[in-house]
């Protein structure tokens, strides 16, 4: 396998050394292409009024100044020779990316940007610690990691899909294969500040979760302790409804 690490916290972040080492239990054609500073929230999101920079720090470890959809794009179309990666690893990202994080994430972002490409591609993230900062972070990623991707490769998927995996804090109890979640949106705060010179300012946060989901949801496999393995697809129609809207608006 050729295999192309990214992620969005940025090429120096912990958690793509991790994602690095995993890549190379698996192949010894690793290439890593990520963004020079963090991106985190970024989602799909694309530079098309800036310049799109590189750097190169080491035989295949570039840095791209833009956003993770961007590093993919510049990987796929400029830096990694042919032939192209035969899969993608996005992350491990620092947070876990369950529920409707996939749609803001960065990490899935990357992960998407490679499906529509063509390459197989596989998020990870690792619950952590609020003050957790370093490697040690992600060591139930790292113990779990590499067994699962090739379980996952042995079994494949269809084009279109990417799987999405977060590892819960502390040694997992198993794997379930899970659905999105929904979090409840009430637990949004925007938090007010004021700055030295008197001028408001903010941030948003997040209160507690609300796991009312069903029980094979990604929030509920983590929190109970679980990797939660999920399948995503890209093609985002809602065939009921649009065989409702066609049945009412096709008449005559």
């Amino acid at each position: 396998m050729r295999i192309l690490v990214t992620n969005d916290d940025g090429i120096h972040a912990p958690g793509i050394a991790v994602l690095e080492r995993i890549a190379r239990a698996l192949s010894d054609d690793v290439w890593v292409v990520a963004p020079a500073d963090e991106q985190s929230g970024a989602g799909h999101s694309l530079s098309l009024v800036s310049p799109i920079r590189i750097q190169q720090f080491a035989p295949q470890r570039f840095a791209v100044r833009g956003t993770p959809t961007d590093a993919v794009m510049m990987a796929l179309g400029h830096i990694v020779p042919p032939p192209k990666p035969t899969l993608v690893l996005s992350g491990v990202n620092r947070g876990v990316n369950l529920a409707e994080d996939v749609t803001y994430s960065g990490t899935v972002s990357a992960a998407i940007e490679a499906t529509l490409a063509g390459v197989p591609a596989i998020a990870l993230s690792q619950e952590t610690a609020e003050r957790a900062v370093g490697e040690e972070a992600f060591e139930t990623a790292q113990a779990q990691a590499p067994r699962l991707i090739r379980a996952l490769l042995a079994q494949g998927w269809p084009e279109g899909v990417l799987i999405n995996i977060n590892f819960p804090m502390g040694p997992a109890l198993g794997v379930r294969v899970t659905e999105q979640g929904l979090r409840d949106h009430r637990r949004l705060e925007v938090v007010e500040r004021t700055d030295v010179r008197g001028f408001r300012y903010y941030w948003f946060g997040l209160g507690r979760d609300f796991l009312e989901t069903g029980p094979a949801s990604d929030l509920r496999a983590v929190s109970e302790g679980y990797v939660s393995v999920t399948p995503l697809q890209l093609n985002l129609t809602h065939r009921a409804q649009m065989e409702a809207l066609g049945a009412v608006l096709n008449r005559g």
